[in-house]
């Protein structure tokens, strides 16, 4: 169940941590955020160092569809009406800005970056089109409605924005990371003041960031209530779609293409960590119905941290802890987030003033209808009678008979059959007797 980004590329390796030592600034966790900041500080001449529990893009960023876009499904209206027009258009700003970097660096890499439309199609609601279309209007972006001739099924139209990207992301990785200070298998299992406590040694540390996806300190920022996990699946497809643009349904079960080379990578199946949903069973379908001469090549699967708003948490990870930062709940569209992240945290821990920091400030009011479902998942889940409970808060655990693996309905801790754990926030095993 590989990617197919690390089947084509292989990137560097690091050493363990051993020993006691001190930095200016410790970033944890080393998929794209991290290495993003890490890069960030470096041509800054700041003094920093990035450890990862386990190694480089292990996690998330090596199972992205790894799309650069600022069209994060059909979201501006809803922006428009929770934050305001001019709340909304810097956060197409700060998007769009990170998109132009990404295609600046990849200038002199070799990383299959390529300049792509991309559409947010829906299949049956053409009033979602025309509302998205009349706030990206009032924001002062210039999209289009379109036809999805390129799909082989029908729609009522899509939301289309010219000069996005995508890109293959291990080797944009491959190309920035081989001289920056990172030590792999390096698990920080303990926070203490200004210190963190790994296997072999002791970091002390001024100031730091956390970019492990879920946040591992518990203790601040109630990011177990402002954020549920949600699993999504993909299988790349030879002899199938050629497109011309990336495309994704405005529902979040619905569908997202994109081609790789001569591949076709189909996305969907998705559902909530510890719920039951169509995973590659439905992809497979689908891909029988409308390419029945394509040949499945490989398949994976992905998590994503889902945030109360649906705009990532970027900044000081609680109002009550100085110079710690965060950058989570990406909401699925990590790969320009990372770069929003790496952008405002390098900023901020530079003492900086950021222009979009405001808008993805973590300590924003939490009171949206998804915190509820946060919350009533979790009391249902707590209160469930089962053996196997998550070592993170105690929650009921659920078997995955599809991926084999003992997965949290309440924050999203994924376990293998021998209880070795998979996706935080868990930092521990689960015991199997």
């Amino acid at each position: 169940m590989d990617s197919i980004w690390t089947r084509s590329e292989k990137i560097p390796s690091f050493p363990q941590l051993q020993g006691d030592t001190k930095t200016d600034v410790l970033i944890v966790g080393g998929g794209m955020a991290g290495i993003l900041c890490a890069y960030f500080l470096q041509k800054q001449g700041i003094n920093y160092m990035l450890v990862e529990g386990r190694t480089i893009c292990s996690g998330v960023t090596k199972n992205t569809t790894a799309k650069i876009t600022s069209q994060h499904g059909l979201i501006y209206h809803k922006l428009v009406k929770d934050i305001g027009i001019e709340k909304a258009a810097m956060y197409l700003k700060a998007n769009q800005e990170a998109l132009q970097t990404y295609e600046e660096l990849c200038q002199n890499i070799e990383c299959n970056f390529e300049i792509k439309p991309s559409y947010v199609y829906s299949l049956d609601d053409p009033w979602k089109i025309v509302q998205e279309l009349g706030a990206l209007d009032e924001i002062g972006f210039e999209a289009h409605f379109k036809k999805t001739k390129e799909l082989p099924f029908n729609t009522v139209g899509a939301v289309c924005f010219e000069h996005q990207a995508q890109f293959h992301p291990l080797k944009f990785i491959d190309s920035i990371v081989r001289d920056l200070n990172i030590y792999e298998h390096t698990f920080v299992k303990e926070l203490k003041e200004k210190e963190a406590v790994t296997d072999l040694g002791k970091i002390s540390f001024q100031k730091i960031i956390f970019a492990t996806h879920f946040p591992m300190d518990n203790k601040r920022g109630m990011y177990f209530l402002k954020m549920y996990q949600h699993r999504s699946y993909v299988i790349a497809l030879k002899n199938a779609l050629k497109l011309e643009g990336m495309y994704v349904d405005e529902r979040d079960k619905g569908l997202s293409f994109r081609n790789y080379e001569e591949y076709l990578l189909l996305g969907g199946g998705s559902h909530r960590t510890g719920k039951k949903g169509g995973n590659w069973s439905e992809l497979r379908e689908f891909a029988s119905k409308y390419c029945p001469e394509a040949k499945e090549i490989a398949f994976w699967a992905t998590q994503d941290c889902m945030s109360l708003d649906r705009i990532p948490y970027i900044g000081p990870y609680s109002k009550f802890k100085k110079n710690y930062y965060v950058a989570t709940g990406f909401n699925k569209w990590g790969m320009t987030s990372s770069m929003v992240a790496a952008k405002i945290l390098t900023d901020l821990v530079m003492e900086k003033e950021n222009p979009y920091a405001e808008i993805f400030h973590p300590s924003r009011s939490m009171i949206k209808p998804q915190l509820f479902i946060n919350m009533g998942e979790s009391a249902v889940n707590l209160l469930t009678f089962t053996e196997k409970r998550c070592p993170h808060l105690g929650c009921a655990l659920k078997w995955n008979e599809v991926e084999k693996s003992w997965d949290c309905p309440c924050h999203g801790s994924r376990f293998d059959e021998d209880g070795g754990v998979i996706d935080n926030p868990a930092t521990g095993d689960l015991e199997i007797k």
